[in-house]
């Protein structure tokens, strides 16, 4: 059946094709810079772990682009790809509140690629990606939670269209280009949650997948490919692929395009695991300020949201003891257990050995949750413990909100200092660390990216 007007991915299509960085909010520009800068510290932080190494030994195609301290040039798929992985792979990258989902690690890595590739100025590239993360952020509003019920993982699905989208952009792609883009993009997207099962690898993949795939849909669309106009509400479409149960709300794809901006609303995490657990971890912190011992904790209930269970809470006995570093991200007794211990859930609290340590693990097992009906939960991430001490003493801790979401916002210093303790993590001296920054932080002057080469290897 033909469409009568524009539809939903031509409509999305045209404001982005008329988007300059003059045009969008001085936030957003503020926002960009800073997803940046957590992007590339990310990836250098995690250029020495062994899935970004097999990853990259894996990858046959050179080229001309710079994936963040790797010496060889790639081609521009495998830049985003391998950039993308690294971003995420630690679990230590954006997330948007209200429908949880990355957003820069499948934009940026596309964007910076094509913008090597292709030679585009500093400002072509902030401006893709800028409509690249508007357009993740709208998209996933759209079936909110419904693609994880459905064991699909919003990251490697949305972040195809949000990076052909971005690419796109930065790569001047008319309205019909543009919406053709997403219309590839909806047939590469892919990526499943089994990963929870035993914390496999392939999460960090998906990002990275979803980059090379907007890459590659936006290049293609660029030569007047034929895609589905239709991708995004037609009868076989991509909401009814991948959220079935959803009845989806499209007002966000175009109300308000361009003068909202919900990418504004993308927030930088201050640990290195499941979003939904940080306010949790903070409460674990300010019980151990208290001075309260580990060996005084009878048992600690953990009123929570009902979306957070299947990903964070269960199986219960699975989570007491995750089988390695990388599961223990996502296990909210584990993560806990280790914030009060250590006062801190980075890098260095998320090693295998360290998911082993007894110490830990005993606390880990006396943590417990309960449903609370009134959590806010996706709407507002909130921490709330219930601790019981042996002696019969009761403390209740709770946290009204996640740190670097839009209630405390973590300032452009703050994701600097996390930026020069990522690169000091992955091996690099901080004279190099600081001349990536200053390229970054001037980025939209550059008049294009060749200056990314020098930060191979």
């Amino acid at each position: 059946m033909e469409h009568s007007g524009p539809t939903l991915s031509e409509q999305m299509a045209e404001a982005f094709s008329r988007w300059t960085l003059d045009s969008v909010s001085d936030t957003a520009k503020a926002v960009a810079i800073k997803d940046l800068i957590d992007m590339a510290g990310l990836c250098v932080s995690a250029r020495r772990q062994p899935y970004v190494q097999q990853l990259v030994a894996g990858w046959d195609s050179d080229g001309p682009c710079t994936a963040f301290g790797h010496a060889r040039g790639f081609d521009t798929a495998g830049a985003a790809v391998v950039n993308g992985t690294a971003t995420h792979g630690e679990d230590f990258d954006d997330t948007l509140e209200g429908a949880p989902i990355r957003v820069g690690a499948m934009v940026i890595p596309a964007v910076l690629a094509v913008g090597e590739r292709f030679q585009l100025s500093g400002e072509h590239v902030l401006t893709g990606i800028i409509a690249g993360t508007e357009a993740v952020c709208r998209l996933n509003h759209v079936a909110a939670g419904h693609m994880h019920k459905a064991c699909f993982h919003p990251v490697g699905v949305i972040g195809a269209l949000g990076a052909a989208m971005g690419a796109g952009t930065a790569l001047g792609l008319d309205r019909r280009q543009l919406a053709m883009a997403m219309g590839v993009a909806g047939s590469f997207s892919s990526g499943i949650i089994e990963f929870l099962t035993d914390g496999a690898w392939t999460k960090r993949l998906h990002p990275g997948w979803a980059a090379q795939s907007g890459v590659r849909a936006a290049v293609i669309a660029q030569q007047g490919f034929f895609a589905p106009r239709t991708i995004l509400e037609g009868g076989h479409n991509f909401f009814r692929a991948f959220a079935p149960t959803a009845t989806p709300d499209y007002r966000h794809v175009t109300e308000g395009l361009g003068k909202t901006f919900y990418m504004e609303r993308i927030a930088f995490k201050p640990y290195a695991c499941g979003t939904m657990i940080h306010p949790y971890i903070d409460c674990m912190i300010r019980l151990a300020e208290q001075g309260i011992d580990a060996d005084e904790i009878d048992s600690i209930l953990c009123p929570t949201g009902e979306g957070l269970v299947h990903r964070l809470w269960e199986p219960l006995t699975a989570k007491y003891a995750p089988p390695s570093g990388y599961a223990a991200k996502f296990s909210m007794p584990y993560c806990m257990a280790v914030g009060f211990f250590e006062r801190d859930a980075g890098l260095e609290q998320f090693t295998d050995a360290k998911a082993k340590d007894p110490r830990i693990l005993a606390l880990a097992r006396k943590i417990s949750y309960q449903i609370d009906p009134a959590n806010e939960y996706p709407r507002n991430y909130s921490g709330h413990l219930r601790v019981r001490l042996k002696n019969g003493e009761q403390i209740a801790l709770d946290q009204p909100h996640m740190r670097g979401g839009v209630h405390e916002p973590l300032t452009l210093e703050a994701i600097i200092a996390k930026y020069r303790a990522n690169v000091a993590y992955g091996g690099w001296p901080a004279e190099r660390g600081e001349q990536l920054l200053d390229y970054l932080q001037e980025l939209p002057k550059a008049d294009d990216l060749t200056g990314l080469a020098i930060f191979r290897g």
